[in-house]
Formats: C-alpha cells, structure tokens, sequence
C-alpha cells in the first residue's frame, strides 16, 4: 500500500441542504477521487451538513495572488456601467 504522505491533497467542497452553491470546507489527502468522497464523507459530514459533495485535486485549482488585489481589480473601478447602481430601475420591478 502506498504510503499517505505520497497522496495527492484534494479540496473539498460541500453543498449544504440550504444553499444551492458548494462551499470550501477545507482539504485532505487520498490515494484517488473516490476515496477523497468517501473520506470527505467521514470527516465533513459527520452530522448530515450536506447533499453533494465535489472534490477537486489541489494541483488543478489556480488562483490569483490576494497581494497583488489592488492592480488586479483596479480595471473593474472605472467600468461604472459593471455596477448595479449605474441603471435606473422600473417602479414596477420590485424583486431587484
């Protein structure tokens, strides 16, 4: 048997029966995607929390850097037409 500190680290993500969106939960190791399930089954849903659940080998999530926020988002800032207050709504519009 290959030893744990050989497997690959999976993210896990669980839906919870309120929501419709996965969450983060946190991550774990596990020789493949089934055995992450199963394991995330036993450690993340030990009350019942949730309905679905996705894991995500570590390797393949990529994100951008939170140090470097300001210069990444900065573009958004002058696109005034991208926020929801830009637009005048209809009186009759009242879910909005």
């Amino acid at each position: 048997m290959e030893k744990q500190h050989n497997w690959p680290l999976w993210e896990i993500f669980i839906r919870s029966r309120q929501g419709l969106d996965h969450k983060h939960v946190g991550s774990l190791h596990a020789a493949d995607s089934a055995m992450a399930i199963e394991n995330a089954r036993d450690v993340y849903t030990r009350r019942m929390e949730g309905i679905s659940i996705w894991v995500v080998e570590s390797k393949y999530v990529h994100a951008s850097n939170p140090d470097e926020a300001s210069s990444f988002y900065d573009p958004a800032n002058d696109k005034v037409y991208r926020h929801p207050t830009f637009y005048d709504l209809p009186d009759e519009l009242k879910h909005m």
